[in-house]
């Protein structure tokens, strides 16, 4: 997912920053603007849209279920609308896995990188 965790957050995101984080065109954010009652940034003077931190978790989940789980948006609409908590819950879960996954691939890579014991041998005595 293109989502970047370590994005320090502010309090608003122009609608260039979100596209950025998630590497989308700003043009599917207003559609899912108007397709998702969950994303309603806030507009300044002449239209311009500033998202808080909550549109930004919406798109998060939004972008899960739609292009990482493939889901059509009206599923997707649906699936938040019976059963938001759950849904977020599942998400969240997956992306902590996701998370361990790759630390565990890290650890695993420092460990074959690691000199074996009979290496450690035979540079002792040589």
């Amino acid at each position: 997912m293109a989502y970047n965790p370590n994005k320090n957050f502010k309090l608003y995101y122009s609608i260039g920053e979100v596209a950025q984080m998630f590497d989308v065109k700003e043009s599917l954010l207003r559609f899912w603007e108007k397709e998702f009652p969950q994303i309603a940034p806030k507009k300044a003077g002449r239209g311009i849209r500033q998202y808080r931190k909550e549109d930004v978790e919406a798109i998060k989940l939004i972008y899960h279920l739609v292009k990482e789980k493939g889901m059509t948006l009206s599923g997707a609409r649906q699936r938040l609308m019976d059963n938001k908590e759950g849904t977020t819950r599942n998400f969240e879960v997956v992306t902590r896995l996701k998370e361990i996954r790759e630390e565990l691939l890290a650890i695993r890579k420092e460990l074959d990188r690691a000199p074996t014991s009979k290496e450690l041998t035979q540079d002792f005595f040589d």
